[in-house]
């Protein structure tokens, strides 16, 4: 078996290497890629260092069976047939691909059977806020068919990169000592501040962000559910929270719902309010699974639901979900 990661000194390509380490995949060779700046640099991996290679337009993927990609769309849409070309099978992180019909969308809970059918080689892992909250919705959808879904969410810095974590760190320490907060990677401050504001606004006033809730849960679950998302950074380092109102078909009770959080893979029911037992950042992030709690009867609606989620934007939300479809591909 031989894996190449292609982005290694970012933050998911960082997360793939923490995260292979551990999983019992046999890898026979792993080979690193990056730009000029991170070429050269060097990782250790399973007790061997790895030196990353410069991604060029050669045949350096030769021979090569999976590449997990984390390393932007341009970079995606311009090296996929490098990639490629000799049979290698590309696991892609970016958004450069996902709503491409020749593209499978996955997320191994839901739909990991798609990824079998990849014509092009490639595979793309959907965006974070989408991936957590179709693992819950999943669950919900074998109970009753889910008409419509509102959904806010509260996106860590972690969603931003090394660099958007790195911002706020910076903020807090300017800002303790008396400081103008620098601001590079966000819109505005994000340090005790909220941003209602993420990725570029389209021309209907929703983001790209909320929009790619909207699209991408609907291919993932093969339905004619309709999302309508709020998408906001919140000044938590790493793991993303999200708020989510279900309509289904037939009401569904909250009991029901627990019963099948509590059996579902891929989920960690933490829900028990007399305890003040609920998902939260400051003990999700570093973790594998969807948290969801405060499983509730929506007031305004007799057919609703209401629950709350937390997961790791890095781990599940993109580098584990995409090892999770390498494996499934093992499989």
């Amino acid at each position: 078996m031989k894996i190449a990661i292609v982005g290694a000194s970012g933050a998911v390509g960082q997360e793939f290497l923490k995260i292979l380490e551990t999983r019992p995949i046999q890898i026979d060779e792993l080979l690193l890629f990056g730009s000029e700046r991170s070429a050269g640099s060097t990782y250790k991996f399973r007790g061997k260092d790895i030196t990353v290679k410069l991604l060029q337009h050669n045949d350096d993927f030769k021979g090569v069976d999976f590449a997990l990609t984390s390393a932007g769309g341009g970079t995606s849409k311009e090296y996929w047939q490098t990639i490629t070309k000799h049979g290698t099978i590309m696991i892609d992180n970016s958004s450069a691909f996902r709503m491409e019909e020749d593209v499978p969308l996955v997320v191994p809970e839901v739909n990991a059977a798609d990824a079998r059918n990849a014509p092009r080689g490639i595979i793309a892992n959907p965006n974070c806020t989408t991936i957590q909250m179709v693992v819950a919705l999943q669950v919900l959808e074998r109970l009753s068919h889910i008409r419509r879904v509102h959904v806010s969410t509260y996106q860590s810095a972690s969603g931003a990169g090394a660099q958007g974590m790195a911002e706020l760190v910076e903020q807090n320490r300017e800002l303790v000592e008396g400081q103008e907060p620098t601001v590079r990677k966000f819109a505005y401050q994000l340090a005790y501040n909220v941003i209602p504001h993420i990725d570029v606004f389209a021309d209907d006033d929703y983001t790209k962000e909320e929009l790619k809730m909207f699209n991408e849960t609907r291919k993932i679950m093969h339905s004619d559910i309709r999302v309508s998302a709020t998408c906001v950074r919140v000044p938590v380092m790493r793991a993303h929270s999200e708020s989510v109102w279900v309509e289904t078909e037939r009401p569904i009770s909250p009991e029901e719902a627990r019963e099948a959080f509590a059996r579902a893979e891929g989920v960690v029911l933490c829900d028990n309010p007399a305890e003040q037992k609920y998902p939260m950042p400051l003990f999700v992030a570093g973790n594998d699974p969807v948290y969801v709690g405060r499983i509730r009867k929506d007031l305004a609606n007799d057919n609703g639901l209401t629950f709350w989620c937390v997961s790791d934007q890095i781990r599940k939300g993109a580098a584990l979900n995409a090892v999770q479809i390498l494996e499934s591909l093992i499989q």
